[in-house]
């Protein structure tokens, strides 16, 4: 990067616009993208043509807005066509005619070189012209033959496709579609349209600008006895007005085309956000699903405890039946236990009563021995 630098510092058209005194920098061609250095050289170039009211209209270099420095371009290279055209008499090739978009939006040395060559062709065929090319010859040998070699290319080049003032318009339109109305083919219809609207009107101020020129040269031709139109003076007041408002159509057209991209970049971020809205509806629908097959899944668990809590009560129950069946087998236990002592006592007992019944029956005996013994 600071080769291709040092290269543009050494460039001969560079090398020449620096001999101009502009009061912001000129080290490079991006330094002149955003066109205020050129307005101030095309100024001391011939302040009758590009005067201080024309400079006024230039706005400062915006170093971010390149649609602004698109506006400053196109309107200096549209005053350099006409000066072209009504000052030098000779129309500018098509293949000399620098695409201001281009340069406003990516500051293309190419494109500046042919703004620059222009220049130059302005600086050597204007009133003053001695004093630039005595300017140009206190320059280096090498400067001066690569300068000589640029203005021959300008000058000579044949006008088979020449590009005037006029036709500008249209070639404007053309580069301004081009790069802004090709990126989408959805565009917004009401910018479109009011874009369309507002390139008519540049096109009927502009006719009705070339008319005035004409009838202006004709006047001054009538003027003049020997058919010299000499160097032309300020544009009528018509004129003037017309030429503001064709400016202010040109920088209200590049205020809606900003809109649009402004709505086009909108667009895309609510794109972006309905894509991310969406993929995140895809994630809360899965989760959703997730969720209802967990509820499923603890309904069947809520069953499942239930049934445990009524198997367990069961159990409780089991164990209190089976606790309350120890106690009678206890109880069977200690009464088995009594029966065999009863039945003891009853077997004693029943040996006593047959002993008893015994010496019953030998009492009975004695006691009759007895009586027979009495008798």
């Amino acid at each position: 990067m600071s080769g291709d630098r040092r290269g543009e510092q050494s460039d001969p058209l560079l090398t020449w616009m620096r001999t101009f005194p502009v009061s912001g920098p000129c080290a490079s061609y991006e330094d002149l993208a955003g066109g205020l250095a050129i307005a101030q050289v095309l100024n001391l170039i011939d302040s009758s043509w590009f005067n201080e009211a024309w400079l006024m209209r230039i706005k400062p270099d915006p170093t971010d807005n390149w649609r602004l420095k698109v506006s400053n371009l196109k309107r200096i290279l549209q005053s350099i066509l006409e000066y072209y055209q009504e000052v030098l008499s000779h129309p500018v090739s098509e293949d000399h005619i620098p695409d201001v978009a281009v340069i406003g939006e990516f500051s293309n040395t190419a494109e500046l070189r042919k703004m620059v060559q222009l220049v130059l062709g302005c600086a050597i065929s204007c009133d003053k012209k001695e004093e630039h090319i005595q300017q140009i010859m206190t320059l280096g040998e090498s400067v001066q033959q690569a300068v000589m070699e640029s203005i021959q290319e300008l000058l000579s080049k044949e006008p088979t496709d020449t590009v005037t003032s006029d036709s500008y318009v249209n070639y404007d339109s053309q580069s301004r579609k081009y790069y802004f109305l090709s990126e989408d083919t959805d565009e917004k219809m009401g910018i479109l349209h009011r874009c369309h609207e507002l390139e008519q009107q540049v096109s009927l101020l502009m006719e009705e600008k070339r008319n005035l020129l004409a009838e202006n040269r004709t006047l001054r031709e009538q003027d003049s006895p020997d058919g010299d139109i000499g160097t032309p003076q300020m544009f009528t007041k018509k004129m003037l007005l017309l030429q503001s408002q064709i400016e202010q159509l040109q920088e209200e057209n590049y205020r809606v085309e900003s809109a649009r991209d402004d709505y086009r970049q909108r667009c895309d971020e609510l794109d972006r956000e309905v894509q991310e809205l969406h993929q995140r509806n895809q994630d809360l629908t899965g989760l959703a699903h997730e969720a209802q097959s967990l509820r499923d899944e603890m309904d069947v668990l809520r069953h499942s405890s239930d049934r445990v809590g009524k198997l367990e009560s069961l159990v409780e129950s089991y164990k209190k039946k089976l606790e309350d069946l120890g106690d009678l087998r206890r109880q069977v236990k200690l009464l088995e236990e009594r029966n065999t002592v009863y039945m003891e006592r009853t077997c004693q007992l029943e040996d006593e009563l047959h002993k008893a019944h015994a010496s019953r029956g030998q009492v009975e005996s004695l006691n009759r021995q007895v009586s027979d013994v009495y008798i």
